[in-house]
């Protein structure tokens, strides 16, 4: 066969497997452009131990509100901007680092995502409690503190980045590990966040929402001492703890920065600090982010 003929078939053969090629690329690309629509998506994609987790969903055809498991839990997702679902996942320094793996089930779709949660170390202090140990606290003090920790309520009050509950300088971050009497507390580390202050300095709502816990020394809240929880609505929750006063009622709304009450040093506490806590759907995370991001 003459050379320059076969030079040409085989470009002609090349032009025809690239044209049928590119082809089948703009194919693929049409029929998978209604499968990525509805993707599920999950933030960050490399988040630490404490961390808040994001996952947002379309909506399918139906306007049902998908499932979204984590751990073998079920977190409930509401319907948010562009007609989606976005669920908020705790993760906590007792969980174990690696990959999480996320469950989305909406209608007949199921859809398995995946990050890699990092490690993170986390300071530690020895703390010796002498022969009393401390106040033990009452059932009444933890049932309250639990219902309120588990409330998930569908209205959203808090609107962007959270506020600083209080002025004065950070004393304890959150996180941190605690040996008690020389003994290492596996199932413990600190939910929150401490912030120095004199006794009576203003305590600030860091975001909106309804007062949806109040308890006094008086009642029994032997650990907490007085303290006030405020349901920002969606699972998440702010808890502040070791009040001298209690400037609101239960069932107050609260604006973001408004005054809720003064730092105190009551119930278990070394001297005048406020402790706050913030919850996503029961667990305890770490609060910077939040004052860093709007989680919208």
């Amino acid at each position: 066969m003459n050379i320059l003929l076969w030079l040409r078939r085989q470009f002609w053969q090349y032009r025809l497997w690239v044209s049928l090629s590119l082809g089948m690329v703009a194919l693929l690309t049409v029929l998978m452009t209604p499968a990525q629509a509805g993707q599920a998506q999950i933030s960050p994609s490399n988040p630490q131990l404490g961390d808040t987790l994001t996952v947002v969903v379309p909506a399918d055809s139906n306007g049902a509100a998908p499932a979204i498991v984590m751990n073998q839990k079920t977190y409930t997702a509401f319907p948010t901007s562009g007609n989606r679902y976005r669920a908020l996942l705790p993760t906590t320094p007792l969980d174990k680092p690696g990959r999480l793996e996320v469950q989305v089930k909406s209608g007949d779709n199921t859809q398995n995502l995946a990050v890699q949660l990092r490690d993170r170390t986390f300071p530690t202090q020895s703390i010796w409690l002498g022969e009393g140990g401390g106040p033990e606290g009452t059932d009444h003090e933890f049932d309250r503190v639990d219902a309120f920790k588990a409330l998930v309520t569908p209205e959203k009050y808090w609107s962007g980045a959270l506020k600083r509950p209080a002025s004065g300088a950070v004393t304890s971050i959150y996180g941190v590990r605690r040996y008690y009497n020389g003994v290492f507390a596996n199932d413990y580390y600190h939910r929150g966040v401490d912030y120095a202050g004199g006794v009576g300095a203003p305590v600030y709502a860091p975001a909106a929402g309804r007062v949806a816990l109040v308890g006094r020394v008086a009642d029994g809240f032997e650990i907490h001492g007085n303290t006030v929880g405020i349901d920002h609505g969606q699972g998440v929750s702010s808890i502040m703890i070791h009040l001298s006063r209690i400037d609101v009622q239960e069932g107050d709304m609260v604006q973001a920065g408004q005054v809720i009450g003064g730092i105190g040093s009551t119930g278990a506490s070394t001297g005048p600090h406020l402790h706050w806590g913030l919850y996503v759907n029961g667990a305890s995370v770490d609060p910077v982010p939040w004052r860093e991001v709007g989680f919208e």
